[in-house]
This record gives structure tokens, C-alpha cells and sequence, in this order.
């Protein structure tokens, strides 16, 4: 349950943190590369059964 909360709010984030947006025009690739990192991490992580 927990980790499918986790995966929902990394994918928000990825999803905000993306230079399409107005606000984060600025910040290039970065933001949403290591949010994507860490989403993936998570989602072997979870389907490993680890988390």
C-alpha cells in the first residue's frame, strides 16, 4: 500500500518537475531526470518486494 502511494507522488512530481511548465522553464532536464531516477529505483525496489 505504501509503496503504491510512493510510486503516485513520484510520478506527480515527475509530472510537475517536467520544463514544459511555465515556472520550471528555467531548470532544464534535471529536476525530472533525477526524480525519473528515483522512480525507477523505487518501482524495482517494489517489484522486488524490498519495500
Amino acid at each position: 500500500m505504501l509503496s503504491t502511494v510512493l510510486i503516485v507522488i513520484l510520478i506527480l512530481l515527475l509530472i510537475g518537475a517536467l520544463p514544459t511548465w511555465g515556472y520550471s522553464s528555467g531548470w532544464g532536464y534535471g529536476p525530472g531526470g533525477i526524480i525519473g531516477v528515483v522512480l525507477v529505483i523505487v518501482l524495482v525496489l517494489a517489484l522486488m518486494g524490498r519495500l
